[in-house]
């Protein structure tokens, strides 16, 4: 077992040079630190339109690297039109399901956070929450969702002492754990019985489960 710090990726969903979805994010990089974890954060600044480039291009490259890195990951975004950006979208779309033989994001730890410019909502994290579940991820149960996020910070980015920057301590202390946790264990996890079929493993259960002989199912 390896004992590095838990390698936790931060994805944000707006490019305004006062992003709130960044500040959030930044502000819980800052506190999952504290836990013991190392961040990076991806700058998504140049990363192209979806399609409109090769997989090949610097920023695409970029955050593929970065998901491979990681261990878990906290996506922060803004809410737009009752959903999440475009941007925060356009990311996640560059994340293939499978690279080779690897599966970038299968069993990594992921929160998912929001802003919202007016009353508090669940929009966008209930989106990044089905997202999260399509790329095979372990999405942790707390989130965070910040409404009148422009209240909440101070000016030099940092956030107010408030029940919402509590709630962001215990989504990433939770995030930590999992991680913590999980790490270790995602090869058994994510083993599925179809896939060793598929390849003409044999399987260790000998094809039974509680009896049933699940090749006659």
């Amino acid at each position: 077992m390896s004992d590095h710090k838990p390698r936790i990726l931060f994805l944000y969903g707006s490019l305004r040079e006062r992003s709130y979805s960044r500040l959030l994010a930044e502000e819980a990089a800052r506190i999952i630190t504290g836990f013991g974890a190392e961040v990076q954060f991806f700058n998504p600044h140049g990363l192209p339109l979806h399609g409109s480039e090769s997989d090949r291009h610097p920023k695409v490259q970029e955050l593929l690297e970065l998901v491979q890195w990681s261990e878990g990951q906290v996506w922060s975004s803004p809410e737009m039109h009752g959903n999440i950006s475009g941007l925060m979208k356009m990311q996640i779309d560059w994340i293939p399901l499978s690279i080779g033989a690897v599966r970038p994001t299968q069993g990594k730890t992921l929160a998912v956070m929001q802003v919202s410019g007016g009353s508090q909502s669940f929009n966008a994290v209930n989106t990044m929450r089905v997202l999260g579940r399509w790329m095979r991820m372990f999405t942790i149960p707390n989130q965070s969702s910040v409404a009148k996020a422009y209240e909440q910070f101070n000016d030099d980015g940092t956030m107010k002492d408030s029940p919402y920057r509590d709630r962001v301590i215990d989504v990433m202390e939770e995030l930590y754990k999992f991680t913590l946790l999980l790490r270790h264990q995602v090869d058994y996890l994510t083993d599925r019985y179809s896939e060793r079929k598929e390849k003409g493993i044999p399987d260790p259960m000998n094809n039974r489960v509680n009896g049933v002989n699940l090749t006659q199912m």
